[in-house]
């Protein structure tokens, strides 16, 4: 059964559908868009392994010319010279502002290509197939695209909108267990922030860690709902002008966490799931909300097998100065998203050195 999930942006209103089983129909619903035949498809080589000769198959059918260019799986991929490779193969291909990127693969993938869409020829047409859980319920929605800078995560970027969102939960049954749990970590964030009912569903599951310990109706139901809060925030706030910084919640500390370790021994999912204890701990410290709430919060993550401790090697010193390079940070002062109650949370720049440092220290104890 197809899930359809407007995004109603004024300007580039586009549409999450969600289907199990779906992949072969992604030629038929490209159709539907008016793009020209020539696609560029970007992933990685063991995603595309899997699911690229079912994808050339269905976009063939429809009478798209599609191409194929892959970039190694990871981090180390979202980088601008990554970029000028996609640049590249789009010249080679001649693609023109009716053509079309499309990603398929997880957030890596989908980020790298929506910024070089956005920028070839001043933009044009970009497709979002995500094959990771944290893609699926985050990082292709929403426009948000980018590569890193040395210094930080995604600090060079755009805001620029996929045409179509096609998710196909039945991808996930390749994904690795590490990945299905880091891609847990931003649906439980969605509870924090704006679902209490989500969390209250989690809660009631006995094991979050792995793909078979939850049916897949609940899948379906947990990729929805996600899906739904997710364009719920961006509609009502497309560039992060203010409630879609919500969507950041634990990312904070999370991003800092991805720098100093290297983007790999902590994956991005990991990282928010120990931003996320550190935001709640700073919440209690700060009578946003109750110890009562925070246990909840810390007991769904470990259910979900997912680290709350910051890793050993991190120096505490470099960890703070690396938040002063967050996007967020505005005169100077690092801005926390921290939780008032299950469902909600509020933005703050009043959290002191002297606090964030014997927070962070009690991380590592």
């Amino acid at each position: 059964m197809t899930c359809v999930i407007d995004v109603p942006l004024p300007q580039n209103p586009y549409q999450v559908r969600v289907a199990p089983g779906s992949l072969p129909d992604l030629g038929a619903e490209l159709s539907r868009l008016g793009l020209d035949a020539k696609i560029l498809v970007v992933s990685n080589p063991e995603i595309f392994e899997h699911y690229g000769p079912l994808v050339l198959a269905s976009l063939r059918r429809q009478g798209f010319q599609p191409e194929v260019h892959l970039v190694p799986a990871g981090e180390g991929s979202k980088t601008l010279s990554m970029v000028s490779e996609l640049y590249d193969a789009a010249l080679d291909l001649r693609l023109e502002r009716r053509s079309a990127f499309l990603a398929l693969g997880g957030g890596v993938v989908g980020d790298l290509t929506g910024f070089a869409a956005a920028t070839w020829l001043r933009g044009v047409n970009f497709i979002q197939v995500p094959t990771s859980l944290l893609a699926m319920v985050d990082a292709s929605i929403g426009g948000k695209t980018g590569v890193n800078h040395p210094q930080g995560k995604n600090l060079i970027g755009a805001f620029y909108q996929p045409r179509l969102v096609h998710i196909d939960p039945q991808v996930l049954k390749t994904l690795p267990e590490r990945e299905f749990r880091a891609g847990m970590a931003e649906v439980i964030k969605y509870g924090v922030i704006w679902d209490s009912d989500l969390f209250a569903a989690l809660e009631a599951e006995e094991n979050l860690s792995s793909l078979e310990t939850i049916s897949p109706e609940l899948l379906t139901t947990l990729i929805r709902r996600s899906c739904q809060a997710k364009a719920d925030v961006v509609s009502q706030d497309e560039r992060e002008g203010g409630l879609r910084a919500i969507l950041n919640y634990g990312h904070t500390l999370g991003h800092g966490v991805e720098s100093l370790t290297g983007y790999g021994p902590v994956n991005h999912g990991e990282a928010v799931a120990i931003g996320m204890v550190g935001a709640g701990a700073l919440a209690v410290k700060l009578g946003l909300w109750t110890e009562a709430e925070n246990r909840r919060q810390l007991a769904l993550l470990e259910k979900t097998g997912l680290p709350t401790r910051l890793p050993e090697s991190i120096n505490i010193s470099e960890l703070i100065a690396s938040l002063q390079l967050d996007k967020k940070v505005q005169g100077g002062k690092v801005r926390f998203i921290l939780p008032e109650t299950i469902g909600r949370v509020k933005m703050t720049d009043q959290v002191d050195a002297d606090t964030l440092t014997a927070l962070l220290e009690s991380l590592k104890d």
